[in-house]
């Protein structure tokens, strides 16, 4: 297994670089003036062309740190034939490390965690040394998942709590491990934030909150034309997770990893749900 040196020049690569983690986590080692570079099926200025579906265009030459963020929104065997080609072609082209961006260990009951998974035994048959970030729901992901009604807010999601976080966290993280990848070799790390509710997202806003039924949520997703294929039960499978506290775990992975406590997760929630309220439009 070929692993960073110390004195080695580094390249760091982070995938999906347009994507709104990818791009965070960017802009987080720019902070830290820890030089990266993206990759992307439209690259920018300074980005590499990068396309999960073109396997002749996976050129990771020079890269030493991979961090390879899921490529997900897409049934599962495309997205694990989208991660084995790029592991693939790290394996071929030198890369020394590989930091994942998958799933918070609780999620197993999601309709996504099978391509988390698989990914996982990919990386760790490669060949190259990794780490695992094992990504709790977003709060901004939470926040815009809630239906506004003339009473209030409405939900599939009960009275239970999601350990959602905040991205900018999760970029965070992927900074810090990415900057000195040797340090965290062969780790996996939950990284959740603290449990909320979506009463405690009405009551920060200040309305009610109404629980729907699975069935109901399901049939909605099912009639909406602009959801592709895949995404009802995997929208589904998020609801009935929170909703009977499969995902309401803790973890201080997150707050030692970054050294600080971690953004206010009801905070970045209830301002979602507010900026898609009628009266924000």
């Amino acid at each position: 297994m070929r692993t960073t040196k110390e004195n080695e020049p580094q390249m760091i690569m982070v995938t999906g670089a347009n994507g709104q983690l990818a791009s965070l986590t960017l802009q987080e080692l720019a902070d830290r003036s820890v030089p990266a570079v993206g990759g992307s099926r439209t690259p920018g200025d300074g980005q590499r062309h990068l396309d999960f579906d073109d396997p002749a265009s996976l050129d990771l030459t020079g890269v030493t740190t991979l961090v390879l963020v899921s490529a997900g929104y897409a049934e599962d065997d495309m997205v694990i034939t989208r991660h084995r080609a790029l592991l693939k072609a790290a394996a071929r082209d030198g890369v020394a490390h590989v930091i994942y961006t998958s799933l918070t260990g609780t999620g197993d009951h999601l309709g996504f965690a099978l391509a988390h998974r698989a990914t996982e035994d990919l990386v760790k048959a490669s060949g190259i040394a990794w780490t695992f970030l094992r990504n709790g729901l977003y709060a901004e992901l939470f926040g815009a998942l809630l239906t506004w009604t003339p009473e209030g807010l409405e939900s599939a999601f009960g009275d239970g709590a999601l350990s959602a976080v905040a991205r900018v966290d999760l970029a965070a993280a992927a900074a810090i491990v990415a900057s000195q990848p040797s340090a965290h070799a062969g780790k996996t790390y939950d990284l959740v934030g603290e449990p909320i509710t979506v009463e405690d997202v009405a009551q920060r806003l200040n309305v009610a909150h109404r629980t729907i039924g699975l069935g109901e949520y399901r049939a909605r997703l099912l009639a909406d034309d602009a959801l592709l294929p895949f995404q009802p039960s995997m929208l589904t499978s998020i609801a009935s997770s929170i909703r009977h506290g499969f995902l309401g775990n803790s973890s201080p992975d997150l707050t030692q990893l970054l050294d600080r406590p971690v953004t206010d997760p009801l905070t970045v929630a209830a301002n979602t749900a507010a900026a898609m309220s009628p009266d924000a439009r």
